[in-house]
């Protein structure tokens, strides 16, 4: 059965300094983010923006959005394939340029996933669960940009 999912993320701006944006330096970039039910998450603007380095940035966000959307469905080709996943981490990079008219775009995420397998015989499989992963993945499926994989599979 196929399903339609709704999603709600309450943003709010928590930057004003008194005086509102009445001039692009007079303001803080801090948002709080809320989803019901679940811990707010503080977030802001990338530094260079003159956002709190300290503070999730969208752009931090998406590619996080990526990393986990392919790690969770990753996991599930896995499983379908009979792979036994012993462990999962990815140190995953995104590429944004500016367009030097106040604007940008992402031009690409490479996802780096270090993925420990039961057995040497899982290997092949494991490798090739990625391809699958990336074909369910609803975030990647929903970008305009590449999102590539660059596997790393051990045996533990």
């Amino acid at each position: 059965m196929l399903g339609v999912h709704d999603y709600a993320v309450r943003a709010e701006w928590t930057g004003n300094r008194g005086t509102g944006t009445s001039g692009y330096r007079d303001y803080d970039r801090s948002v709080t983010l809320t989803v019901a039910g679940k811990p707010e998450l503080l977030a802001s603007s990338d530094k260079p923006f003159r956002g709190d380095a300290s503070r999730w940035n969208p752009e931090d966000l998406l590619v996080s959005a990526l990393a986990e959307c392919h790690l969770l469905s990753y996991l599930h080709a896995c499983v379908q394939a009979g792979v036994v996943v012993v462990s999962y981490a990815d140190e995953a990079t995104g590429v944004m340029r500016e367009d030097g008219r106040g604007g940008g775009a992402f031009t690409e995420v490479v996802l780096h996933p270090r993925v420990v397998v039961a057995d040497a015989s899982m290997v092949d499989a494991a490798t090739a669960a990625h391809a699958q992963a990336n074909s369910w993945c609803f975030i990647a499926n929903s970008v305009n940009f590449p999102v590539r994989h660059e596997p790393t599979i051990a045996v533990g």
